[in-house]
């Protein structure tokens, strides 16, 4: 899967600058790439993206700029270094994919979408950690904003990925599809869960079809996977095999759960009015997933 061009990934996934992890550490090399002309800073309003056309709008760095207040996000292919500013003060709760922010990222080219969702990612990061979790004394951004240290007890702090699992649960031809109560009308998708302490990816994937469906699987197998920084998560994309197609709802987590046929499918994805449901739109690894089984059918 990761052969395939950037336009056919799910969104966010096209990060394609070189990460510099080599000069996170390097003072003089971070205060050359600040005073550099072709630095350019990447501008956000809070975690919103500020756009130019299909780009994200981008601006030179203050004359009397300091590495310590801006993450170094990596060189492009030109070799010039983008920044993103760490922000001072309380941000929004960056959790949620608004629906203003969706329209705003559907507009953006894959690889302007990827970076994006990395720059978002490490800013809602650091607004969430101005503290130490030790000793709760202030921390101090580090590394070119790659993390953080406490001053007090000199623990450090990364930015963590938090992985969550998407799976469709596959019987005889048909694929299980759920809806939550805060999904759109007719929007249905792959079931999904975070993976839990310690946990492998195949039993998160069986525990949360269980919990959430009643279904037990086997044969776990993984597809794909994408960034998701709302506000920082890797969704891991799998199918597996359902030992029967009875399901048992925990109503808490989903309002309704079906088996789709491959017709099913087909038919939501060219729109057809009449189809059992609205699919996941192509930003979302849902849709990547249903694709990649709709084909094993033939």
């Amino acid at each position: 899967m990761t052969d395939l061009p950037a336009d056919a990934l799910p969104g966010f996934s096209s990060f394609t600058l070189d990460r510099c992890d080599d000069l996170r550490a390097d003072a003089a090399a971070l205060n050359a790439l600040i005073a550099s002309p072709e630095a350019r800073l990447i501008l956000m309003r809070g975690l919103d993206p500020v756009l130019d056309g299909s780009a994200l709008a981008r601006a030179e760095l203050p004359h009397d700029a300091r590495a310590e207040d801006y993450i170094l996000l990596g060189k492009d292919a030109s070799g010039a270094p983008l920044f993103a500013a760490l922000a001072h003060g309380a941000l929004p709760h960056g959790g949620q994919f608004a629906p203003h922010v969706r329209q705003m990222a559907a507009s953006l080219s894959p690889e302007e979408l990827g970076l994006y969702g990395a720059a978002r990612s490490l800013v809602d990061w650091h607004a969430r950690h101005g503290f130490c979790a030790v000793c709760g004394a202030p921390t101090q951004a580090q590394r070119a904003g790659w993390g953080r240290r406490c001053g007090a007890c000199e623990a450090e702090h990364f930015p963590r990925v938090d992985p969550v699992v998407i799976m469709l649960a596959e019987h005889e031809g048909r694929v299980l599809l759920g809806r939550q109560p805060r999904f759109p009308p007719r929007f249905f998708s792959a079931l999904a869960g975070f993976v839990e302490p310690g946990e492998t990816l195949e039993g998160a994937v069986a525990r949360e079809l269980f919990e959430e469906a009643g279904i037990r699987v086997r044969t776990i197998r993984y597809v794909m996977s994408q960034p998701w920084p709302f506000p920082s998560s890797l969704m891991i994309a799998c199918t597996a095999e359902a030992e029967d197609d009875a399901i048992r709802l925990d109503e808490k987590e989903l309002e309704h759960a079906f088996w789709a046929s491959a017709d099913d499918v087909r038919a939501a994805f060219a729109g057809d009015e009449d189809a059992p449901f609205l699919a996941p739109p192509p930003m979302a690894v849902a849709h990547h997933l249903l694709r990649h089984w709709l084909e094993l059918q033939g």
